[in-house]
């Protein structure tokens, strides 16, 4: 059962290397937003999936750890994953599809609402500038139907 490389899966390959990281939270809505940064190092797996392991601050001003999974899945025509954290128990399962001008890739998934009483709906959304620049949003989606975006990550490509 040999997987067969997609150009989806050469996609991902423009996530792997060595980033540094600046973001920006905004959980409250009357509050500063929080300042982080980090590190991240994203390596290929097979040239099927990519591994990003992150190393920086956390909005509370702690250290933290995340860990990212992202393949192709050309049986349904999706990108999926995973993201854990050191700060929560919580495995976030991503599904999602590349825009059209193959730039942008649109992560869905479902986790702990700010009030931990039930589910939301999540967007992690990835966007690339250039080859050594790249944004990361995140975005909830409200009861007003309407998505609300909380954190903006910039990432640039250690030299």
């Amino acid at each position: 059962m040999q997987a067969t490389l997609q150009k989806q899966h050469q996609w991902l390959d423009k996530l792997i290397g060595e980033w540094n990281y600046e973001s920006e939270c905004q959980m409250e809505p009357n509050q500063p937003p929080s300042k982080f940064k980090g590190t991240e190092i994203v390596k290929s797996l097979g040239g099927l999936w990519i591994i990003a392991e992150g190393q920086g601050e956390t909005p509370n001003g702690e250290m933290g750890t995340t860990i990212v999974t992202l393949g192709y899945d050309p049986q349904n025509d999706r990108y999926i994953g995973t993201f854990v954290c050191s700060m929560m128990s919580h495995l976030w399962l991503y599904n999602g599809s590349l825009n059209e001008t193959e730039t942008v890739l649109t992560l869905d998934t479902e986790g702990p609402s700010c009030t931990e009483t039930a589910l939301a709906k999540y967007q992690d959304i990835i966007t690339f500038v250039s080859n050594d620049h790249r944004i990361l949003t995140s975005q909830i989606l409200g009861e007003d139907g309407n998505w609300h975006q909380f954190m903006t990550g910039h990432y640039w490509r250690k030299s």
